[in-house]
């Protein structure tokens, strides 16, 4: 018998570098990691130690507080963007799993608002760790949005996108599922931004499916490690396995995920996704569309999308097709 073969990895790409600045030798080759990376894989693990281990211990222990709030305080997190608010405890979300979102995060104004929502009294402590946690999180972002815009030769543009973006701060539970109950924590899905930056404490269940179907379980490699994930909104959705891209149009890759509930304890993870900003349209750049990449998907406003996506209709459409976007906003 022969010996068994290592399991799948995402590619490691270190952001802890010193001088990871824009015009070095390290900026530049980190810049090619993390492009083979998008294109093979749509994702890699990104160390990233500016987050430092202290403040993730510190900020998932007050979400253990958080979610030991009663049902009643916790749906007062609400959003008119869908998926955006307390999701939970309701029809066609998994048993195991709760969400709560911070909209318009890593601003005072944002973070407030949902700080003042929960507790009319104020909670200085949350809500200073939360803006300070998400703060730093959105700079991993905008460092690997740049290192796309630069690679694809598009530079100018990355000040433009940041004028168009805002960022929702994602925080899960997902508990033990019961005897006989079903283990999944959340189905297969994509993310429904530009990029997402996740972390998990130290249980796992992330999974993300590969180019040929195979199932990634991610293990990070440092606790400083987060998961760098493209988004909808960054590339369209093709088929189950081949995807095209609204923004770079089919240069690049999106990845299917999942979570799954297999081990004993609680996991908590938080996700800062990078979104467009309501009446701001996706679209792809001239210079992307040639004969070999024909313009697939109109311009189309994610919100609107998003409210498509929840309504009667998106539902239908989803349930005959893997993916929405061609019903909605397909050429």
């Amino acid at each position: 018998m022969g010996p068994l073969s290592s399991p799948l990895r995402l590619p490691v790409i270190d952001f802890s570098k010193e001088n990871l600045r824009p015009g070095t030798s390290s900026w530049a080759s980190t810049c090619k990691e993390v492009i083979q990376a998008l294109e093979e894989y749509g994702c890699f693990e990104a160390v990233y130690d500016k987050v430092p281990l202290e403040l993730h211990k510190t900020f998932f222990n007050l979400l253990e507080e958080l979610y030991d709030l009663p049902l009643e305080i916790k749906r007062k997190n609400v959003s008119d963007i869908p998926y955006h608010g307390y999701v939970g405890n309701q029809p066609f979300t998994p048993s195991v799993y709760q969400g709560m979102g911070i909209n318009n995060a890593a601003t005072l104004e944002g973070t407030q608002d949902f700080t003042n929502a929960i507790w009319p009294n104020g909670n200085d402590d949350f809500c200073k760790t939360a803006l300070h946690y998400s703060k730093l999180i959105a700079e991993l972002e905008q460092m690997v949005m740049k290192m796309v815009f630069e690679s694809y030769g598009v530079v100018q543009s990355h000040e433009d996108h940041q004028e168009s973006i805002t960022y929702l701060f994602r925080m899960m539970k997902y508990r033990v599922p019961e005897k006989d109950e079903d283990d999944v924590g959340v189905p297969i899905h994509t993310d429904k931004c530009f990029i997402a930056a996740l972390h998990q404490n130290e249980v796992s269940g992330l999974e993300l499916r590969t180019k040929d179907g195979q199932w990634i379980v991610f293990e990070p490699s440092s606790p400083s490690s987060f998961v760098v994930n493209a988004g909808d909104a960054l590339m369209l959705h093709a088929d189950a396995i081949d995807f095209s891209q609204a923004w770079a149009n089919g240069r690049l890759h999106i990845p299917c995920h999942r979570v799954m509930m297999s081990g004993k304890e609680t996991r908590y993870s938080i996700g800062l996704f990078a979104s467009p900003k309501a009446g701001y349209l996706v679209k792809t750049p001239e210079k992307y569309v040639d004969e070999e990449h024909p313009l697939p998907y109109k311009p189309f406003d994610y919100v609107e999308f998003l409210k498509f996506r929840q309504s009667q209709a998106g539902y239908e459409t989803a349930l005959k097709s893997y993916h929405p976007f061609n019903a909605y906003c397909g050429v």
